[in-house]
């Protein structure tokens, strides 16, 4: 979920309203997926913004946030620790240039301590009615997404929902079986999640995408050693046609953009690259994807390197 009008599913440093939570947060549950952290980190930004992952299996805070509670030091204790710790990394730094990678460091440990006075309240669902949790419905998807809500509304600006660790909807077999069981995990809750926001006045300034990397074949995948079970009633990897979805600001809704060919292969009809898409999540977020560059190692960067077209069919 992306909040475009407060500032910045990726996020480019905008950082948080709410300075007592991260500006960035990544759910999954049970671990990490199968790029583990590469998928929010801060890339040539500044560590600052990179992403805090959290485990949603858990539902103890104390296991949700790792140390998000000091057992033997009060607020205030903590406090002038911090600072102390502060001072001395001022001074080591200032000894040796800017280093980002210190300054982050500097930066986790406030918002770590930050983190313990509105963590426990967002992500505390048992404080929402009983009829809102009921509409997300039961289990640890349906509990991630109604968290996310809570943390758009606290001011996070940028939260990445994973379904769970690994890769769950990489199904080379089974597929029909493992797709309609995910599927069934988050379908109830995602839709709870639009009307909710909708009806909160946050859906008109919140951005929701939906997708993955890539689809599946629309033929079964052939057994071959290392791919899948020896069965054949799985699917492969295609990236040549597949679907990724959009509501809220600024998106307009009740439409499709493009098709496949007859066999479900091959975008042949309004394809849009994986570029254009960017480059309309970026316009959407209040950027033109052609002027949004950052200096790195002696050269301008863009998002969409030098390719992109927005899709203004999509746009409201």
């Amino acid at each position: 979920l992306v909040r475009p009008s407060m500032g910045s599913w990726m996020t480019y440093g905008l950082g948080s309203e709410n300075q007592n939570l991260p500006g960035f947060i990544a759910m999954c549950p049970g671990g990490y997926p199968i790029q583990e952290s590469q998928n929010w980190q801060s890339g040539f930004l500044p560590g600052v913004y990179q992403g805090t992952y959290i485990d949603t299996q858990h539902t103890d805070i104390n296991k949700l946030i790792s140390n998000i509670r000091n057992p033997t030091l009060s607020r205030p204790s903590q406090r002038r620790q911090l600072e102390l710790l502060q001072t001395f990394n001022r001074e080591h730094q200032a000894a040796r240039g800017f280093d980002p990678q210190l300054e982050a460091r500097i930066q986790s440990f406030e918002l770590s301590f930050r983190m313990q006075r509105d963590a426990e309240d967002a992500f505390d669902v048992s404080r929402e009615p009983k009829h809102i949790q009921d509409a997300y419905g039961p289990g640890v998807q349906a509990r991630q997404i109604l968290i996310a809500r809570r943390l758009v509304e606290r001011g996070v600006r940028f939260v990445q929902v994973w379904h769970g660790a690994g890769q769950p909807w990489d199904n080379h077999d089974d597929i029909e079986v493992n797709h309609r069981r995910l599927a069934k995990q988050c379908d109830q809750a995602i839709g709870a999640l639009l009307k909710d926001l909708k009806e909160r006045g946050l859906l008109d300034e919140t951005l929701v995408i939906w997708g993955g990397e890539f689809g599946r074949t629309p033929v079964v995948e052939l057994p071959k050693k290392g791919s899948n079970a020896g069965k054949i009633n799985g699917r492969d990897h295609n990236h040549w046609g597949y679907t990724t979805w959009l509501a809220g600001s600024g998106v307009k809704g009740g439409q499709v953009h493009g098709a496949t060919d007859e066999f479900g292969f091959k975008a042949v009809e309004k394809p849009v690259h994986v570029h254009d898409l960017q480059a309309t999540i970026l316009r959407l977020m209040g950027f033109d994807h052609e002027k949004l560059t950052y200096r790195y190692a002696g050269r301008d960067f863009r998002l969409t390197d030098v390719h992109g077209h927005v899709v203004n069919e999509v746009l409201a």
